[in-house]
């Protein structure tokens, strides 16, 4: 079996390519989305979490089809996704006079993760106000965070993402081979913006 490419840590044969070549055959009036799955479930390629890589397959997909190793049905629609469409945070009304004292009066600090909830919008209003990279959704699994003082008011946002696959820097530092990347990936979470 040789070793067509390397993708995302997974080394795609010319016995993978032949396999796609016939589920693509099999069922010719898949869309690329429907392959990519039929794909996963065939490959058990699942992330962490359990859902299939629907996204990084596709992507693998696109690039053995555009380097001529297999051929994909035509897009069936040319519309931008929607994070392309995705409208920037409403602004945030908030009191915004300075806070004085100290880090002890303003105790208990509460800390929510607010994803998923209805203060996600709140969230995503100050990051855009405010922090100096503005708010951009986050690729991938992540978190977000609202640290709150004790009478209600926000003081602080943290995000928190899952960490890019490949980082020669990290991995050099940290003394990691591939193989204990793979092992060690899912314990790290990168900090996005902090606010």
């Amino acid at each position: 079996m040789s070793t067509i490419l390397t993708f995302r840590g997974r080394e795609i044969t010319e016995e993978d390519a032949a396999f796609i070549r016939d589920l693509r055959a099999r069922h010719p009036e898949a869309s690329r989305k429907k392959l990519s799955r039929l794909v996963c479930e065939a490959w058990g390629w699942v992330q962490p979490n359990g859902r299939l890589k629907e996204m990084v397959c596709r992507t693998l997909l696109l690039g053995l089809h555009r380097r001529g190793i297999i051929e994909l049905p035509p897009p069936r629609s040319k519309r931008p996704s929607a994070l392309a469409r995705r409208k920037k945070p409403e602004p945030v009304e908030l009191d915004t006079t300075p806070i004085e004292g100290t880090l002890g009066e303003l105790q208990p600090l509460s800390y929510r993760q607010v994803r998923r909830t209805e203060e996600e919008k709140l969230f995503n209003g100050l990051i855009e106000q405010y922090h100096y990279l503005g708010y951009v959704q986050p690729v991938g699994e992540h978190l977000k965070f609202l640290v709150k003082e004790r009478g209600g008011r926000p003081v602080a946002c943290m995000a928190w993402s899952s960490p890019p696959y490949q980082l020669g820097p990290r991995d050099r530092y940290l003394g990691w081979s591939r193989e204990a990347r793979k092992r060690n990936l899912h314990l790290l979470a990168y900090n996005t913006r902090y606010l």
